[in-house]
């Protein structure tokens, strides 16, 4: 079950080469990315301070977090993503497609 929510969230994809995708994520209040599920590992690195709530599908957990924190998550996991803040957020996600192919990037 997602967020009943009618704002999205804006993507604005900056890199998507064989090895990664980076994303940035921009969310007006109460914005929803809508369900999804990642099929890489991934990272989140917080531009603006905010909470994030994310719904799993059973519970909603509020994490509030801190201009330029991290986070990181395995691939697989459905979730959806809701700015929970009462000012707009954004962050970027980083999807590694390949992790050997970090090592050949310059």
């Amino acid at each position: 079950m997602a967020f009943a929510c009618t704002i999205p969230a804006v993507p604005t994809v900056q890199v998507d080469d064989e090895t990664v995708r980076i994303t940035r994520w921009d969310f007006p209040p109460g914005a929803v990315t809508g369900w999804h599920e990642h099929g890489w590992p991934y990272f989140v690195v917080m531009i603006t301070e905010g909470t994030l709530r994310i719904h799993d599908g059973t519970a909603v957990t509020e994490v509030p977090l801190a201009h330029g924190q991290s986070y990181r998550r395995p691939a697989g996991i459905r979730h959806d993503v809701q700015n929970g803040s009462d000012h707009p957020i954004a962050f970027v996600e980083i999807e590694v497609k390949r992790p050997e192919g970090m090592a050949a990037i310059a």
